[in-house]
């Protein structure tokens, strides 16, 4: 059964809350129960065993713990003797008895439904005499790992997350991201390590998610490694504030044999749960234009009191758009270039690349990446991409350990044009990459060069094929009466193409008479005083002498300006569309014209018939 039949089977358990439950409740119940069921067929091969190991070790008076776990085969185990098939053996005590039985997991397992406040929904179904019908359904569920691998099941979760967050209009994509996006995250940020990839190498790498969600970016993370090198380990490591979310991450983080205490709960801006530790790797997806007001007091703090020393140091954006904090939370959890170093991909929207002026907290905090060579590449995606909004992504690849060839440079691809239709769309998710697109853009990453997509296109403008190609190389033909259209798809910049220096250019006060009116005291005495509302700014390109640009771009249209350099600043954005721009010139005026008398000629001819 494939994930999608799974979530409906498993989705069919509403029917029977249907009337005692809202719509927006359903998940109360059916995520932890699918939870226990996952938990339940994964314990069961071993149960027995389990059962034996904890009668004898607690009549000879010895703590059962390590040995239970060796028993069980995995990082948790359950003590008691119920599991639910059994608990519909008692029909009239199934409350006490599923109490019972999640009391007896192991203290992470227990924390995990304590999470869900599973107990609160267990008392209400009781009460309203679905409690027994409930567990029947899910133990007749088989959620067995030989039958729903990991990764099966984590694509169930995220489609229940999603079904619930639908209908009780909350944001699904706060909970999780496209699992093709992850994949090319992955791909990006281990494409350049071939001691790890290689396999053979029993290496030991961490991976770090401050917005964890389901847990999904670790997951796959995991496995590709493990796809890729058998020898290696992957240890995981996340945050995550919503509850429901942080459960089903630690359940699948148990079930995987990690360590549970590195998922931590909590808001990882205002309160870092894996604080002064660095990783070899991370991936984030925060969420996209929520404000930070909630936790401002506390970043703050740390930004003034910490300065670089903290995780703000850099700059703070407004208020209204955190997800430049996350950018930000990252940096400081890089491990040291000289220790290993580190990348992280970080997907964010438009706005980090290009919103506040120079001196502003974000035009600081690209500064900062910029000019410490921080950037590998940054990646433009397809819109219609994520679940809950339609709006341009962007992936940032970030590196402290750059190729030599890289040092001082910056790739943008433009992979706006790499998608698919899906069948069926999912909430705003109307596009998905497929497995070929991701090669692509892996392979522009991993090539490091620029390229040109050519679309090609017969006489009716109909589009044939694609190829992309390398600057430097010839497009292919086009057909009899087509065209081949080349647009750029890779660009490779210097660092400093993208600062530049405001300038502020004044022009003399005058009276009425239009005389100058020069300062009476102190610096200014006797020289002309600024006339505010003639003050203009100018953005210097990095690379240009500021007097030159003045003297060729201002001064002939303003002879008596002149430069306040107390004013000048340094500022840095990155405007990715501009550079994949391709001017298209408009069609011939008389080909649109005799288009025109084409079409009121048929329209006429129309008309003409329905009048006979």
């Amino acid at each position: 059964m494939n994930q999608t039949s799974l979530s409906a089977l498993i989705w069919s358990v509403a029917d029977l809350l249907r009337g005692d439950y809202k719509q927006s409740e359903y998940g109360r119940v059916i995520l932890p129960f699918t939870v226990l069921r996952r938990l339940d067929c994964v314990l069961a091969p071993t149960k027995p065993a389990v059962l034996a190991e904890f009668e004898a070790k607690s009549k000879a008076g010895l703590n059962p713990d390590p040995f239970l776990l060796r028993k069980a085969k995995q990082s948790f185990y359950n003590t008691s003797k119920l599991d639910l098939p059994t608990l519909l053996g008692d029909q009239d005590h199934i409350r006490q008895n599923l109490y019972t039985y999640v009391q007896n997991f192991s203290p992470a397992v227990r924390d995990i439904f304590e999470r869900f406040d599973f107990f609160t929904q267990v008392e209400r179904l009781g009460k309203a005499n679905l409690l027994y019908l409930v567990t029947e359904k899910f133990a007749h569920i088989n959620l067995h790992p030989h039958e729903v691998d990991n990764a099966q099941m984590g694509l169930v979760f995220e489609e229940l997350i999603r079904k619930f967050a639908e209908i009780s209009n909350e944001t699904a994509g706060e909970h999780f991201t496209p699992r093709e996006v992850i994949r090319l995250m992955v791909n990006l940020i281990f494409i350049e390590d071939d001691d790890v990839l290689e396999p053979g190498n029993a290496v030991v790498r961490t991976i770090y998610d401050p917005t964890a969600g389901t847990g999904g970016m670790l997951s796959v993370a995991a496995e590709h490694l493990l796809q890729h090198n058998p020898d290696a380990k992957l240890v995981l490591y996340g945050q995550e504030l919503n509850d429901e979310s942080y459960a089903i991450c630690k359940a699948d983080m148990l079930i995987r044999g990690q360590d549970v205490a590195n998922i931590v709960a909590g808001n990882t801006l205002s309160e870092d749960g894996h604080g002064g530790q660095k990783f070899d790797y991370m991936l984030s997806n925060p969420p996209f234009g929520v404000e930070w007001k909630k936790v401002e007091k506390a970043v703050r703090k740390e930004h003034e009191e910490k300065g670089f020393d903290g995780r703000f140091g850099p700059g703070l954006p407004r208020v209204s758009d955190g997800s430049m904090l996350f950018l930000l939370h990252l940096l400081a959890k890089m491990r040291p270039a000289k220790d290993g170093g580190s990348r992280f991909g970080i997907v964010l929207n438009g706005s980090p690349l290009f919103t506040g002026g120079a001196g502003s907290g974000e035009s600081e905090i690209r500064r900062y990446v910029l000019e410490n060579d921080l950037v590998e590449a940054i990646i433009g995606l397809p819109t219609d991409m994520f679940y809950n909004t339609g709006i341009a992504t962007y992936v940032w690849i970030i590196s402290n350990k750059k190729p030599a060839d890289r040092k001082g440079h910056v790739q943008l691809i433009d992979a706006g044009s790499f998608w698919q239709k899906m069948r069926k769309s999912l909430g705003s998710k109307r596009k998905e990459m497929s497995d070929e697109h991701i090669a692509t853009v892996t392979r522009l990453f991993g090539d490091f060069a620029e390229a040109e997509l050519a679309t090609v296109f017969d006489a009716d403008g109909k589009e044939t094929g694609r190829q992309v190609i390398a600057a430097a190389e010839f497009a292919p033909e086009p057909p009899a009466g087509g065209k081949v259209k080349i647009a750029p798809i890779a660009r490779i910049f210097r660092n400093e193409d993208f600062g530049y220096t405001t300038i502020t250019v004044e022009r003399p006060l005058r009276d009425e008479q239009g005389k100058l009116v020069l300062g009476q005291k102190g610096k200014l005495k006797g020289k002309p005083q600024p006339d505010s509302s003639l003050r203009d700014t100018e953005n210097v390109p990095l690379g240009e002498n500021i007097k030159a640009y003045f003297k060729r771009e201002v001064l002939p249209h303003a002879p008596d300006a002149w430069i306040d350099e107390t004013k000048s600043k340094v500022g840095y954005e990155i405007p990715f569309n501009r550079h994949f721009y391709v001017f298209e010139p408009p069609r011939d005026l008389r080909e649109i014209d005799e288009e025109l008398k084409g079409v009121s000629a048929r329209i006429m001819a129309m008309l003409g018939e329905l009048a006979e």
